[in-house]
């Protein structure tokens, strides 16, 4: 009997904790090319190879809205076209603010390497080897996590992946892409896995602590519609502030932004959740403070 009521308080306290835990809305992500420094060529694109794959797995975690390549694609031509002198200043896109994504995801891989070592006479088809080998492979990759507004770095770190094999092995010498199936079989395909696996993790555990940020799209009465929905893991009860953006503080000497001074307004509480958007009412603060896009945000800035 004991015991049943001390699980009973243990489970008590569980929903506590996750009823204080907040919104855990998924933060929508942009993954570009990452570069190419480690030297090695003999692999394709290792860089846009690797980004893809980091993509998926970013896709695959369940925590983030990751924007699709061809959209990214979209972005930068438009971008590059505002910044020409076909547009009129008035209409010049400013990079980082047309990016529908909090965070942008950059990196470099500087180390991509494979040591093999023979122990006997191996067969060799076509570019393919087969024989008794002892292989290992190492992967080092930087990760860059940026702020799509202001452009800051808010934090780097280096991932690595290592792998062995030894006994009988099947190896390739000619050029696959790295997410190909016959290149995951290989040590380095487990290396670039592993590092993938790294990367995602230490993604997923910085950015936890980093509130999401959203938009009000409409305003109608007492509803605020705001830019997320059931895709982004908005629930009804979730509770939200909106806040007025003051005027961008711009750097001097850099000509960087340093973000903007933040006016809480409200507090919103979700009533109805859409794929793409829910429908929230003001529970603190009143419905003729709140503008359309106004800033969205988990918990309360300090």
């Amino acid at each position: 009997m004991r015991r049943i009521g001390v699980l009973l308080l243990g489970i008590l306290f569980g929903i506590v904790l996750l009823g204080n835990a907040g919104p855990r809305v998924k933060k929508t992500v942009a993954v570009f090319d990452f570069q190419n420094d480690s030297g090695v060529r003999a692999w394709g694109d290792i860089g846009r190879d690797f980004s893809m794959q980091l993509a998926d797995a970013l896709v695959k975690s369940g925590q983030f809205i990751v924007l699709e390549r061809k959209d990214l694609d979209v972005v930068m031509a438009e971008q590059d076209l505002a910044s020409s002198d076909r547009f009129a200043k008035s209409r010049t896109a400013r990079k980082g603010k047309i990016i529908p994504a909090q965070i942008l995801i950059k990196g470099r891989i500087t180390e991509f390497e494979r040591n093999t070592s023979s122990s006997g006479q191996g067969l060799s088809i076509k570019g393919f080897s087969i024989g008794a080998k002892r292989s290992s492979a190492h992967v080092a990759v930087i990760i860059q996590l940026i702020d799509s507004t202001t452009g800051e770095i808010i934090d780097s770190q280096r991932v690595e992946g290592k792998a062995n094999s030894g006994g009988l092995s099947i190896g390739y010498d000619g050029d696959f892409s790295i997410g190909s199936s016959s290149f995951k079989k290989t040590p380095l395909g487990k290396a670039v896995q592993l590092a993938i696996d790294r990367a995602v993790n230490y993604i997923s555990q910085r950015l936890k602590d980093v509130p999401w940020k959203g938009r009000v799209v409409l305003v109608k009465g007492n509803k605020v519609y705001i830019n997320a929905g059931k895709k982004a893991g908005v629930q009804v009860g979730d509770e939200f502030f909106v806040y007025k953006e003051g005027e961008p503080l711009i750097d001097p000497d850099t000509g960087m932004e340093l973000g903007s001074e933040l006016e809480k307004v409200a507090k919103i509480r979700v009533k109805d959740v859409k794929d793409k958007y829910a429908i929230a009412q003001v529970v603190e603060g009143s419905p003729k403070d709140i503008q359309k896009a106004y800033l969205v945000m988990t918990g309360e800035e300090a």
